[in-house]
């Protein structure tokens, strides 16, 4: 996944016209209003660069649909990560509208007539955004995939711990970097070796394909091998990862993955650090399978995010 496109490609469209300020179904959005809500549902992750959803702003809120016209049946067979890049902007939509003072109601899947309809916001009520909320939709326009190595400097124990807070019918499980890095890196290892022209998998993985402190140089290109399992075992260590799971491994559970994922991941970036998430590894059974049985994990594993302080800044 990487920042989604702003502007036209962004899939956003608008109804209704600038109205009153009162409170219910009786408001829509000014122009200004308007533009908060498109610009923060284009800057959500997507898969493979595309946009994989569409937007409908109305009065009082707005409609999220799947776009199937970014089905990639090679990459995404299932569709799995195009409906968690539609979570992911479904939380920028909710912390957009925070942000314009109303309190957002969500509805998952609402039709079960539409399943393109992956969600129905409205925004009957008004909301003072807190300090928290601010930072998090300021964190939307920060937020990028960071592929590189951290930095040396180590993320506490207790920052490890913020990172897993959110939770919203799914969860987000802090690996523990003593006893869990070594069988993430032996099944992250198998994962590695996916087909050679399979970029976008590669992509995911190169950064920890060369060592630290140096530049990829040929390492970076995507047919890149992953170093040894205990080279790579110890890589993941010094990083702060956290594996998403949901309770059944539904359209809805893919959905709430890509919400909480987003969630942690401005969480994260409003604290000063940078990320990337893994999906590919967890579309192999092996890999999926393993993984919950060595951890131990109640629950189906959707995606893992990787944070670490970033060599230089976030980009602004």
């Amino acid at each position: 996944m990487s920042a989604g496109p702003t502007g036209p490609s962004s899939r956003v469209t608008t109804l209704g016209v600038p109205t009153s300020n009162e409170e219910g179904a009786g408001m829509s959005w000014s122009s200004a209003e308007r533009a908060v809500l498109t610009r923060a549902v284009g800057e959500a992750p997507s898969v493979h660069n595309l946009v994989p959803w569409t937007a409908e702003i109305r009065a009082a809120g707005a409609d999220l649909y799947d776009h199937a016209g970014a089905r990639r049946r090679r990459h995404d067979p299932a569709g799995r990560d195009r409906v968690i890049s539609g979570g992911a902007a479904l939380t920028n939509l909710e912390l957009a509208l925070r942000a314009l003072g109303w309190a957002p109601e969500t509805v998952l899947l609402p039709d079960a007539g539409r399943l393109d309809l992956l969600a129905r916001v409205t925004s009957p009520h008004r909301h003072e955004a807190t300090p928290e909320e601010v930072r998090h939709y300021s964190a939307i326009y920060r937020r990028h995939s960071y592929r590189s190595p951290f930095a040396v400097r180590a993320i506490d124990e207790q920052e490890r711990r913020r990172l897993a807070a959110v939770s919203d019918g799914a969860m987000g499980r802090i690996l523990d970097p003593a006893a869990e890095s070594a069988p993430l890196a032996e099944f992250l290892s198998h994962a590695g070796q996916a087909p050679r022209d399979d970029v976008a998998y590669r992509r995911e993985l190169r950064a920890w394909s060369s060592p630290f402190g140096e530049p990829h140089g040929n390492s970076a290109l995507p047919w890149a091998h992953l170093p040894d399992t205990a080279t790579l075992a110890k890589r993941l260590a010094a990083e702060a990862l956290v594996l998403v799971l949901t309770p059944d491994d539904t359209r809805r559970d893919h959905l709430l993955a890509g919400h909480v994922m987003e969630q942690i991941w401005l969480a994260a970036v409003a604290r000063g650090l940078a990320g990337s998430v893994l999906t590919r590894p967890l579309r192999l059974h092996q890999v999926r399978a393993g993984l919950a049985a060595e951890l131990g994990l109640a629950g189906f594993p959707q995606l893992i995010l990787r944070f670490g302080y970033p060599v230089t800044g976030p980009r602004s």
